[in-house]
């Protein structure tokens, strides 16, 4: 018998979404950061056996909208609890859910697991759920993937939904996009905002090197400085970063050029956030 379908993972901003999926693929496939809201797009992880596949799909934190880019976030939210067979909701071990939260819950149509998450972290509070994992530690992630395998639709034959090489949906390209803006906001902590961006302007890749040039996109010029840095020495520690995780991902050499971009609002800019692929 095999197991195949598509699973939500569904949450607040910072509730631990992008470092599950990573983890139950095994693979970097989204972006972690300590600020929420860090997922903007619904990216799909896959996670592939003999005889299952199971398609993740991470989703922006559920939250109130404040501008155009937030809409669009809670727009991929609700398209990706639309046709999935499982929601995992994941909460925070360390906070009590809201009533909020719960009414939220309560109204999901689709059969929904309730995870607590970051068990390894202290100060834990205690509320139901169906099951407590740690992705830092990989406590009971194999668990999860049973959990999640029960209740999955069953076929008789092989049902590989991607082809089974797979472990994302997503380019080469986006992902070292999403890899240079976690770099920019981890080296960077509370200096600058959400409002940054990276789009991939150039990308040629040749049998032994790759040249990629990148724009980190920001919304105004004193948060360019602070991009660039003193001497340039932050933007060189971006570049420095992501260059690395290029390269393994690749499996060769890569010439990794980042220059900052003002796009002044681009949040609030439907037509800008398209272009940025959010």
């Amino acid at each position: 018998m095999f197991k195949a379908g598509y699973v939500a993972v569904v949450g607040l901003p910072n509730a631990g979404k992008s470092s599950l999926v990573n983890a139950l693929v095994g693979e970097k496939v989204a972006i972690i950061s300590s600020k929420p809201q860090t997922t903007r797009d619904n990216i799909l992880g896959i996670v592939n056996g003999e005889d299952y596949q199971i398609v993740l799909v991470d989703t922006p934190g559920v939250h109130h909208s404040k501008n155009a880019l937030d809409k669009a976030m809670m727009k991929n939210v609700r398209s990706a609890v639309n046709g999935v067979d499982l929601i995992l909701y994941l909460i925070d071990g360390t906070t009590s859910p809201s009533d909020e939260e719960k009414e939220y819950i309560e109204h999901l149509e689709i059969p929904t697991k309730i995870i607590k998450t970051k068990i390894d972290l202290k100060n834990l509070k205690k509320f139901d759920c169906d099951l407590e994992v740690s992705s830092k530690t990989g406590e009971n992630i194999d668990k999860l993937k049973g959990l999640i395998l029960e209740n999955l639709p069953s076929y008789e034959e092989e049902h590989y939904i991607f082809d089974k090489d797979y472990y994302t949906d997503k380019s080469v390209k986006f992902l070292i996009a999403e890899e240079i803006r976690e770099k920019a906001l981890n080296i960077l902590h509370q200096e600058v905002p959400h409002g940054i961006a990276v789009e991939i302007i150039r990308f040629y890749e040749e049998e032994k090197i790759v040249h990629i040039d990148a724009d980190l996109v920001c919304e105004n010029e004193r948060h360019k400085g602070m991009i660039i840095g003193k001497g340039g020495q932050t933007l060189k520690k971006v570049g420095s970063d992501a260059r690395a995780f290029a390269e393994q991902l690749l499996g060769k050499k890569v010439m990794l050029k980042i220059f900052v971009r003002v796009e002044k609002d681009w949040r609030n800019k439907p037509d800008k956030i398209k272009s940025l692929g959010y």
